[in-house]
């Protein structure tokens, strides 16, 4: 088994910490370019965007 599939196979065993994690680095990754001055809704676009793709499918937390 590689080691790519042992971090896969970690990432699926803790899909709820992983969708943690990435929430918050994501609302930090906002907040930062908010600052710098990126309209909200592109943030907001680019955020949604890469939450479809981490942690649990379909796991929505608004």
């Amino acid at each position: 088994m590689s080691m790519f599939d042992k971090a896969k196979d970690m990432a699926d065993e803790h899909a709820d910490k992983v969708e943690d994690l990435s929430d918050q680095g994501l609302d930090r990754a906002g907040t930062l370019a908010e600052g710098k001055g990126v309209d909200a809704d592109k943030v907001g676009q680019g955020k949604d965007f890469v939450d479809d793709r981490v942690g649990e499918p379909g796991n929505d937390q608004a």
